[in-house]
Protein backbone atom coordinates (compact mmCIF):
# COMPACT_ATOMS: atom_id res chain seq x y z
CA UNK A 1 0.00 0.00 0.00
CA UNK A 2 1.30 3.39 -0.99
CA UNK A 3 1.30 6.27 1.48
CA UNK A 4 -0.65 9.35 0.44
CA UNK A 5 0.63 12.89 0.97
CA UNK A 6 -1.97 15.32 2.30
CA UNK A 7 -1.44 19.09 2.40
CA UNK A 8 -2.87 21.31 5.14
CA UNK A 9 -2.73 25.12 4.89
CA UNK A 10 -2.58 26.69 8.36
CA UNK A 11 -3.44 30.21 7.18
CA UNK A 12 -6.10 31.61 9.52
CA UNK A 13 -6.84 28.21 11.12
CA UNK A 14 -7.31 27.78 14.88
CA UNK A 15 -4.48 25.71 16.38
CA UNK A 16 -6.55 23.10 18.24
CA UNK A 17 -8.98 22.43 15.40
CA UNK A 18 -6.21 22.03 12.83
CA UNK A 19 -4.15 19.84 15.19
CA UNK A 20 -6.99 17.38 15.78
CA UNK A 21 -7.50 17.00 12.05
CA UNK A 22 -3.77 16.43 11.50
CA UNK A 23 -3.54 13.89 14.36
CA UNK A 24 -6.55 12.02 12.96
CA UNK A 25 -4.94 11.85 9.52
CA UNK A 26 -1.52 10.79 10.90
CA UNK A 27 -3.05 7.94 12.89
CA UNK A 28 -5.15 6.76 9.94
CA UNK A 29 -8.48 7.16 11.74
CA UNK A 30 -9.96 8.83 8.65
CA UNK A 31 -9.60 5.57 6.69
CA UNK A 32 -12.25 2.85 6.45
CA UNK A 33 -9.68 0.09 7.09
CA UNK A 34 -8.30 1.69 10.29
CA UNK A 35 -6.37 -0.62 12.60
CA UNK A 36 -5.01 0.90 15.84
CA UNK A 37 -1.90 -1.31 15.90
CA UNK A 38 -0.72 -0.41 12.37
CA UNK A 39 0.76 2.77 10.97
CA UNK A 40 -1.65 3.35 8.08
CA UNK A 41 -1.76 7.12 8.26
CA UNK A 42 -0.79 9.45 5.48
CA UNK A 43 2.24 11.73 5.19
CA UNK A 44 1.09 15.19 6.29
CA UNK A 45 2.58 18.44 5.02
CA UNK A 46 1.56 21.66 6.79
CA UNK A 47 2.36 24.98 5.14
CA UNK A 48 2.14 28.58 6.44
CA UNK A 49 2.63 27.58 10.10
CA UNK A 50 3.53 31.21 10.79
CA UNK A 51 -0.11 32.21 10.16
CA UNK A 52 -1.77 29.86 12.71
CA UNK A 53 -4.32 31.52 15.03
CA UNK A 54 -4.63 31.08 18.80
CA UNK A 55 -7.94 32.13 20.36
CA UNK A 56 -8.35 34.34 23.42
CA UNK A 57 -5.23 35.49 25.26
CA UNK A 58 -3.28 32.28 24.61
CA UNK A 59 -0.69 34.14 22.51
CA UNK A 60 0.70 35.75 25.69
CA UNK A 61 -0.74 33.71 28.60
CA UNK A 62 -0.04 30.11 27.47
CA UNK A 63 3.41 28.73 28.33
CA UNK A 64 5.55 25.94 26.91
CA UNK A 65 7.97 24.33 29.39
CA UNK A 66 11.34 22.68 28.71
CA UNK A 67 13.83 21.30 31.22
CA UNK A 68 17.55 20.84 30.57
CA UNK A 69 17.93 18.18 33.25
CA UNK A 70 20.11 20.38 35.43
CA UNK A 71 19.10 22.10 38.67
CA UNK A 72 17.27 25.32 37.82
CA UNK A 73 17.10 24.28 34.18
CA UNK A 74 13.38 24.95 33.63
CA UNK A 75 12.79 27.20 30.64
CA UNK A 76 9.44 28.63 29.61
CA UNK A 77 8.36 30.36 26.42
CA UNK A 78 5.08 31.83 25.22
CA UNK A 79 3.59 31.11 21.78
CA UNK A 80 4.45 34.68 20.78
CA UNK A 81 8.16 34.09 21.53
CA UNK A 82 8.05 30.62 19.92
CA UNK A 83 6.47 32.06 16.75
CA UNK A 84 9.46 34.42 16.39
CA UNK A 85 11.93 31.52 16.79
CA UNK A 86 10.17 28.71 14.90
CA UNK A 87 6.38 28.68 14.46
CA UNK A 88 6.36 25.03 13.32
CA UNK A 89 7.09 23.90 16.90
CA UNK A 90 3.72 25.29 18.05
CA UNK A 91 1.86 22.93 15.71
CA UNK A 92 4.26 20.02 16.36
CA UNK A 93 3.71 20.32 20.13
CA UNK A 94 -0.10 20.39 19.76
CA UNK A 95 -0.23 17.39 17.40
CA UNK A 96 2.17 15.32 19.52
CA UNK A 97 -0.09 15.78 22.54
CA UNK A 98 -3.06 14.40 20.60
CA UNK A 99 -1.38 11.16 19.49
CA UNK A 100 -1.19 8.02 21.67
CA UNK A 101 1.79 7.81 24.01
CA UNK A 102 3.62 4.81 22.51
CA UNK A 103 6.21 3.76 19.91
CA UNK A 104 3.68 4.02 17.12
CA UNK A 105 3.12 7.71 17.87
CA UNK A 106 6.84 8.39 17.49
CA UNK A 107 6.71 6.74 14.06
CA UNK A 108 3.64 8.81 13.13
CA UNK A 109 5.45 12.02 14.08
CA UNK A 110 8.13 11.22 11.48
CA UNK A 111 5.39 11.53 8.81
CA UNK A 112 4.59 15.11 9.87
CA UNK A 113 6.37 17.87 7.94
CA UNK A 114 5.72 21.49 8.92
CA UNK A 115 6.90 24.56 7.01
CA UNK A 116 6.63 28.22 8.06
CA UNK A 117 5.99 29.40 4.49
CA UNK A 118 4.29 27.95 1.39
CA UNK A 119 7.39 26.24 -0.10
CA UNK A 120 7.77 22.48 0.37
CA UNK A 121 9.52 19.65 -1.60
CA UNK A 122 6.63 17.12 -1.62
CA UNK A 123 4.23 16.13 -4.37
CA UNK A 124 0.72 16.37 -2.93
CA UNK A 125 -2.00 13.76 -3.49
CA UNK A 126 -4.78 15.60 -1.67
CA UNK A 127 -5.37 19.08 -0.24
CA UNK A 128 -7.50 19.68 2.85
CA UNK A 129 -8.83 23.12 3.58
Amino acid sequence: MEQKTILFDATGKVLGRLSTEIARTLSGKDRVDYMPNNDQGARVVVINAQKIVLTGNKETDKKYYKHSGYVGGLRETTPKEQREKDASEIIRHAVKGMLPKNKLARKMMTHLHIYNDAKHPYTVDEERK
